[in-house]
C-alpha cells in the first residue's frame, strides 16, 4: 500500500496540474493567448459604418489573422466611426495603399477586419491611417432593402394590370 504521505502528495500534484490547467483555459477563452504581449503597432481607419464591429475582433490579410482591433471611437471633424488596430510587428511590410473593409465571418457570424493589400512600395507604418475604407454590409439593411424592392415591384405589377 502506498503511504498517506505518498498519497497526499499525488493529491496536490493534480490539484495543482488542474488549477493550471483551468487558468490556460480562462487566458485562451478571454483571448488573452499570450502572457507576454506580442510587439505590434498602430494603424487607423475611418468607416461610414462599423455594424456589429467591437473591440478585439480579429484583423486579417488573406484569411490570416495578423492583428486585432484595439479601440474604437467617433471622429469629430467627419463624424465617422475611427477603428484602431494593433497589427503583429511581424506583418510590418503592408503597401499603404492597401483597402479595408469590414466583413462577417458566415452569415451570421462576428465581424472582423480584412485588409486587401495592394502595389506600394511604401509600407503602414505606427501611425498610419488606412485611406481605401469599405463599410460593413448590414444584414438588417439588406433585408429592408429587398423588402421594400419586392414592394415596389408587386405595386407597379398591380398598377399594370389595372391598366389593362
Amino acid at each position: 500500500m502506498l503511504s498517506q504521505r505518498l498519497i497526499e502528495g499525488l493529491v496536490g500534484f493534480f490539484l495543482l496540474l488542474a488549477i493550471i490547467a483551468l487558468s490556460v483555459l480562462a487566458f485562451k477563452v478571454s483571448g488573452l493567448t499570450s502572457l507576454f504581449p506580442v510587439k505590434s503597432y498602430t494603424v487607423t481607419a475611418l468607416f461610414d459604418d462599423i455594424g456589429g464591429l467591437k473591440i478585439r475582433s480579429p484583423v486579417k490579410i488573406g484569411g490570416v489573422q495578423i492583428g486585432e482591433v484595439s479601440d474604437i471611437g467617433l471622429d469629430p471633424l467627419t463624424f465617422k466611426a475611427k477603428v484602431s488596430m494593433q497589427i503583429e510587428e511581424q506583418f510590418n511590410e503592408i503597401p499603404d495603399d492597401s483597402s479595408i473593409g469590414i466583413l462577417t465571418a458566415g452569415l451570421l457570424g462576428d465581424n472582423y477586419i480584412a485588409i486587401t493589400p495592394m502595389y506600394s512600395k511604401t509600407f503602414l507604418k505606427n501611425g498610419s491611417q488606412i485611406e481605401y475604407s469599405h463599410s460593413a454590409m448590414i444584414l438588417e439593411k439588406l433585408i429592408g432593402q429587398f423588402i421594400y424592392k419586392l414592394g415596389n415591384d408587386n405595386k407597379s405589377e398591380s398598377g399594370e394590370k389595372n391598366a389593362n
